[in-house]
């Protein structure tokens, strides 16, 4: 979500069993019919949402003066102006067909797995995504490592550390050296109250000559996938930024691994978990459906469109040598 990653694994201990064990209660009850069945291929989401093309806001698919709605809102539109064009790439700068993409989840599963050493020796180390701005220091790194090319950053984040980047910009810009020559990508066309921040950051970083560069996702893709899955059972408020970027990942990648989705509050061996990594902090109630996501994601598993590390990683590539 993206193009690049997103931390990726070979599959999970867990392949053989009916479900991963811890957090069984919470699990939500589905419609086998809503599931991903065995013939799911990342070519129904390039049909229904064109992630190749569609991902980011482009000059290509964003003219001037074209009327888009935000996606999170049912009432509010607006239209690109000149000021608002010049920011956009020419092209989604995907380099197109990804081998290998992995999608680093932030949840408190992560630091359990360690899965960052098999994807630098990889024979063909994935591009690896993360979400929402998540720390990497020092403490943090030898569980999930470094490596970046694209990490998302919502607004709401922006306002909640930064104070919407309207004061001292220092701390800012000086967190976002973690993510080195990375995309930073936001939904600055979500929600209304989300586009001043979004700019904000795209001019913070270009003026300081950051090695960031900002991509806007773009609200009709976002919307396309949001439909996809509401089709198949995910009934919530807006999907979470993690599956957003699983998504992304499916249409544009022939591989996908993903680690750091958990979203119960015991591991697989019943012991106590963080929701983050690097915190316990909840998300609204309501607003995302996890669960249903979970096991949206180890169906795909199950039916071998992406691998899901669960159980610390062993095998040190990717794919198998030749």
């Amino acid at each position: 979500m993206a193009h690049h990653d997103c931390l990726s694994n070979h599959g999970p201990s867990t392949a053989g069993s009916e479900q991963p064990r811890g957090g069984s209660s919470s699990w939500p009850r589905s419609s086998p019919a809503a599931f991903p069945q065995p013939g799911f291929k990342g070519k129904q989401i390039e049909e229904c949402c064109d992630p190749a093309h569609l991902f980011a806001m482009t000059k290509l698919n964003s003219p001037m003066g074209t009327s888009m709605w935000y996606d999170g809102e049912l009432l509010h539109s607006f239209t690109i102006d000149s000021a608002t064009f010049a920011l956009f790439p020419q092209v989604t700068p995907a380099q197109l067909p990804l081998l290998a993409f992995s999608v680093s989840g932030s949840g408190g599963v992560a630091q359990e797995v360690e899965c960052h050493r098999s994807f630098s020796n990889a024979v063909f180390p994935p591009s690896v995504c993360r979400c929402n701005l998540p720390p990497l220091s020092s403490e943090y790194t030898k569980d999930v490592g470094s490596k970046t090319h694209l990490v998302t950053a919502n607004p709401s984040i922006i306002r909640q550390r930064f104070e919407n980047l309207l004061w001292s910009r220092k701390s800012f810009v000086e967190s976002m050296k973690i993510y080195k020559h990375s995309y930073i990508y936001m939904p600055a066309f979500s929600m209304k109250t989300g586009t001043e921040p979004s700019l904000r950051v795209y001019y913070t970083l270009t003026d300081v000559g950051a090695n960031q560069t900002v991509l806007f996702a773009n609200p009709n893709f976002l919307r396309s996938i949001g439909k996809f899955w509401k089709n198949r059972g995910i009934h919530a408020k807006r999907l979470s930024t993690g599956l957003f970027l699983v998504s992304a990942a499916l249409g544009l990648c022939e591989e996908v691994a993903i680690y750091g989705f958990w979203p119960f509050s015991v591991d697989m061996h019943e012991q106590s978990i963080s929701h983050h990594y690097y915190d316990n902090v909840q998300p609204f109630s309501g607003f995302h459906a996890m669960p249903e996501e979970f096991l949206q994601l180890w169906f795909l598993h199950k039916i071998g469109a992406l691998k899901m590390q669960l159980d610390p990683c062993e095998r040190p590539s990717l794919r198998p040598t030749p």
